[in-house]
């Protein structure tokens, strides 16, 4: 095993793993305060998962327009500058929401924080683009998703005891790791943006840039049928907290413990998963994605002992494996070299606006409904998704961009 590691650890570039380590770090502060944030909205401010939807919906709303912005300004002037403001105003705001002791001030202030920390996300991922060559992409960004996933071991296990007994201390927490990243990112990491050969063009003409983005209909058919898979994956984040405490009766800890599993697993098989994958069809693997998502989520609306709520979770980690890594790939090699900070602001919205759209509507079931519904709608708009991405599959599979290189299979184990 030792000698597999060091092998991916020889493939990969020095700078690579910096931002690797980087991540590692902000995603356990992150993960601390993240996943319980709906838990804390209903339970400080007294209101039901409706009123707690519209605030983190406001949050991604707003958040499209920061990220457009970013992405804009990325292709324009680096990724370095752009990830160490994302990282300062992450601290500055996390402590703000911490502050805050009127349900009525998280509308406005939600609008603020989401317009500026977006700005970073594009950033990172067009860094990323830049640092690996393009049959390295969807294995790096599974070692990131692996990575993040040993954060979610260490975060939510602790922040589900922190939030016990001071949710405070979470926002303190956060900001304080926002503050270290921002520190290590400053000193030893430096600007990837390729250097252009080309005259620099206007700022104006940066954004304008986004017609030529949006003018790419394949792009926009997998960022649409993304972004139907992406309502329902918000759900593990957002809703099932709050319908595992009140359907259920199950604690902030128990919450915890279920995302401490999907990282565990993720620790475990992502690799080997990602191997397997790489070399067939990105399309038609993220089908097969969605199908366990569908599996996973709709089984949250039948089952009761909390092992089954476990191994639900677990089947949607599996899925995640799959989907996640290969999503991200095909975006960057949708997008030309001048243009990845523009073209990953887009991919953002196959997120962004599931994040807007899925809060308040999950909040209206579970507040309004038999709370499985939601689970049930879940399962129906993952087959959809399945469909669709078999249906890209068909349609884009063989284009030279996204069929998988024709070089000997790298072994699983």
């Amino acid at each position: 095993m030792f000698k597999r590691l060091n092998k991916i650890y020889n493939d990969f570039p020095q700078k690579f793993w910096l931002v690797v380590l980087t991540s590692f770090i902000d995603v356990i502060g992150n993960t601390l305060l993240f996943p319980f944030f709906s838990l804390y909205i209903t339970q400080k401010f007294g209101v039901g998962m409706t009123q707690a939807g519209i605030v983190l919906g406001s949050f991604s709303a707003f958040g499209l327009i920061g990220s457009m912005v970013g992405g804009a300004l990325t292709d324009k002037f680096g990724r370095k500058s752009l990830i160490l403001f994302g990282l300062v105003f992450s601290a500055v705001s996390t402590l703000s929401l911490g502050l805050v002791n009127e349900f009525s001030m998280l509308i406005p202030l939600s609008v603020v924080i989401g317009l500026l920390s977006n700005i970073a996300g594009p950033a990172r991922q067009a860094m990323v683009a830049d640092l690996l060559p393009e049959d390295k992409r969807q294995e790096g960004f599974g070692i990131l998703r692996v990575v993040a996933n040993m954060s979610w071991i260490i975060g939510p296990t602790i922040g589900g005891f922190i939030a016990n007994r001071s949710f405070f201390t979470l926002f303190v927490l956060d900001a304080l790791i926002s503050c270290v990243v921002a520190v290590i990112f400053f000193f030893y990491i430096s600007e990837t943006k390729p250097a252009s050969t080309e005259e620099q063009e206007s700022i104006l003409k940066t954004f304008a840039g986004y017609g030529i983005v949006l003018k790419d209909f394949a792009y926009l058919a997998f960022l649409f049928v993304s972004m139907l898979m992406g309502l329902v994956y918000q759900q593990l984040y957002n809703s099932l907290s709050v319908y595992l405490r009140d359907s259920h009766g199950i604690e902030p800890q128990g919450y915890g413990f279920l995302m401490s599993t999907s990282a565990i697993t993720v620790i475990l098989l992502q690799f080997t998963t990602t191997r397997l994958i790489k070399k067939r069809p990105a399309f038609l693997m993220m089908a097969l994605g969605v199908f366990f998502y569908m599996i996973g989520f709709g089984m949250f609306g039948f089952v009761n002992a909390f092992w089954l709520f476990a191994a639900a979770v677990v089947i949607i980690t599996i899925g995640e494996m799959v989907v996640m890594p290969t999503a991200s790939a095909l975006a960057t090699n949708f997008a030309p070299e001048d243009m990845r900070g523009r073209y990953m602001a887009v991919f953002g919205l196959s997120w962004a606006i599931p994040a807007t759209i899925g809060p308040t509507a999950a909040g209206l079931i579970l507040d309004n409904y038999n709370p499985n519904l939601l689970w049930y709608v879940g399962a129906a708009i993952c087959a959809v998704s399945v469909i669709s991405f078999y249906g890209l599959h068909l349609w884009l599979g063989r284009c030279e961009r996204f069929d998988p290189p024709e070089t000997e299979a790298v072994p699983a184990s």
